[in-house]
């Protein structure tokens, strides 16, 4: 069993020259004409039709964490959830009920995507336009969620724990390029161009069996030296049970440089807080981890990003 003890090392440090060099490397600004929709731009309709073959016995796994109202470690900023109307107010019938939710989703416990206006480096958003000129209290001008609109792909799950022979990999530990590379011989499974990856850390088993922690201090996830190969392939979509970065960062003065890389340098909208337990299930029991993947943002003009529930038909 695991330790209960969040800590382990976030991988080898990286200096802030070391990492420009990787922004530069994998910058991926003015490749598409519809910029504000970056990587989703690899996805085409013959893309979705290979995507589509992929679905065998028709079973359909949601991805979204429960809507969390309640406050913890991992939690700072509660889901809200109430209810506006309980059919005591309106005549003649029927009685209506009906609720309020509201979320500031950009955080550890909301499963969300994060748009290209989520991210802006050097004062820079994906593209290079200046961020404080493009996203202000009205929201965002370029890059919003409601520019992405659907996505449909070939999903990917790199089960990490389940090629390691271990429950859930500790908060802390940093997945290297190797890690992914083996990941895929083990698995049987290749990322291709227009992919939308999905890397399980067993976050979601730990919380359970351990009980929550602060995963803004201690969290698996992608060292930045992995980064390089997903742009080399092409990926259109990165996501996990975590927020992708490793935490605590290994790059001093860039608190999450994972989402700089790919958000902003490649264009590759990310999803974070995903419970891939059951996905994880699914996979192993069908003995393939490839599968139609399909996520629907909400249509938020201006919007940085959407609460979600991506789903994987098998």
């Amino acid at each position: 069993m695991s330790s209960s003890h969040p800590g382990a090392a976030p991988g080898p440090a990286v200096s802030r020259e070391e990492f420009d060099a990787l922004f530069a490397a994998v910058r991926a600004w003015g490749r598409w004409a519809d910029a504000g929709r970056g990587a989703w731009n690899r996805v085409t309709a013959e893309g979705v039709r290979r995507a589509a073959s992929l679905v065998r016995d028709g079973t359909v796994v949601p991805m979204a964490r429960p809507w969390d109202t309640a406050p913890g470690p991992d939690n700072a900023r509660p889901a809200l959830h109430y209810m506006s109307d309980l059919g005591d107010v309106e005549a003649p019938e029927p009685a209506t009920h009906k609720d309020f939710i509201g979320a500031d989703y950009h955080g550890k416990s909301v499963s969300h995507l994060d748009a290209l206006a989520h991210i802006a480096y050097r004062g820079r958003l994906h593209g290079g336009g200046p961020a404080r000129e493009l996203v202000g209290a009205g929201g965002a001008r370029f890059g919003d969620v409601a520019a992405l609109g659907p996505l449909v792909t070939r999903g990917v799950l790199l089960d990490l724990p389940a090629v390691e022979g271990t429950t859930w990999l500790e908060p802390g530990r940093a997945v290297s390029a190797a890690d992914l590379a083996a990941a895929e011989a083990a698995l049987g499974v290749r990322i291709g161009e227009g992919d939308a990856v999905l890397l399980r850390t067993g976050r979601f088993r730990r919380r359970r069996e351990v009980g929550p922690w602060d995963p803004g201090a201690a969290s698996a996830g992608l060292h930045v030296t992995a980064v390089p190969p997903l742009a080399t392939r092409g990926v259109a979509l990165l996501g996990s049970d975590g927020d992708n970065d490793v935490r605590p960062s290994p790059v001093e003065g860039v608190h999450s440089p994972v989402h700089v890389l790919t958000v902003n340098a490649m264009g590759v909208p990310l999803l974070d807080n995903l419970d891939l337990e059951a996905l994880a299930a699914a996979c192993a029991g069908a003995g393939r981890h490839a599968f139609l993947f399909v996520v629907a943002p909400l249509n938020i003009p201006g919007g940085t990003g959407s609460p979600v529930t991506p789903l994987a038909v098998l």
